[in-house]
């Protein structure tokens, strides 16, 4: 029998209290189905994978969009699914609630947001601001039952603004507003990282590894870090196969881009249920 949202949800805060785990980011059903099959125990949303495959760029759709994409992966897999929802879709702390509100309703386990503007001339939003949009978020997750976790991400190292001690402030002061864990996308050495943990303990931290990386998951584990996540880079490596293969096609008019690849029956038999990848 399909776990109930409320076990799912009941799950991925347990992945919370203890360790260190991936939660890797598929962007279609296929690609949840094959790292549910992998034994992963919970898996991310990527807005920027999702957009992709929607021929869009990274923050180039809807609310309703991504609200949609929400309840589809949630369907899609016995997993715990944690949201990117990028900024919250709104301009206020009110709209922020409103958003969050919505997103509850998908079934979700876990919810980020962003404390980004999208524009490039003041690209952070003030802490004061930021912490008021968390609030917000804080709240509308506890009118709605309290079992969703709430991700507070400081976007300083995304966004051209890489001041550990800035992205430290703003991480405490969102668990200090309701945040269950927090994040800043970007940071990638061990002083930083360390830094991160022991700053914000005992609030759980996710680390962000998209791109080759001499950390490995017991590393992680033993700075402190509580979950690590991948965001597009699955998909980007998905499409660096694509893109290679049909390069080749187009501009050479060969067809060895094809080699290695799953075959057919190996693909229809991984994702019919009948092995593991």
């Amino acid at each position: 029998m399909a776990p109930s949202v409320s076990q799912k949800r009941a799950t991925f805060r347990a992945l919370h209290q203890s360790g260190c785990f991936v939660i890797p980011n598929p962007w279609d059903a296929g690609s949840a189905s094959l790292l549910a099959g992998l034994g992963f125990k919970a898996l991310a949303t990527t807005s920027s994978g999702y957009a992709w495959s929607c021929a869009r760029a990274d923050g180039q759709l809807s609310r309703a969009e991504t609200l949609t994409h929400m309840r589809y992966m949630v369907e899609a897999t016995d997993l715990p699914i944690n949201a990117d929802f990028e900024s919250g879709f709104a301009d206020t702390p009110e709209g922020v609630a409103e958003s969050v509100g919505m997103a509850v309703e998908t079934g979700v386990a876990g919810i980020s947001i962003e404390d980004s503007t999208g524009d490039s001339r003041t690209p952070l939003r003030g802490v004061a601001e930021s912490v008021e949009r968390m609030r917000a978020a804080r709240a509308a997750i506890d009118a709605a039952g309290g079992d969703v976790l709430l991700i507070g991400r400081a976007e300083n190292f995304f966004v051209g603004r890489p001041d550990i001690d800035d992205a430290i402030l703003r991480l405490k002061a969102y668990a200090d507003a309701g945040a269950d864990c927090v994040y800043a996308p970007g940071i990638r050495t061990r002083e930083h990282i360390s830094a991160v943990v022991a700053a914000v303990a005992p609030t759980p931290v996710n680390v962000l590894i998209g791109w080759e990386s001499d950390l490995t998951l017991q590393d992680l584990a033993n700075l402190g870090v509580r979950r690590v996540s991948v965001g597009g880079t699955l998909a980007r490596a998905a499409w660096s196969g694509f893109l290679s293969a049909a390069r080749l096609l187009a501009e050479q008019g060969r067809f060895d881009g094809f080699s290695g690849l799953p075959s057919s029956a190996e693909l229809n038999t991984l994702l019919s249920g009948q092995a593991k990848p």
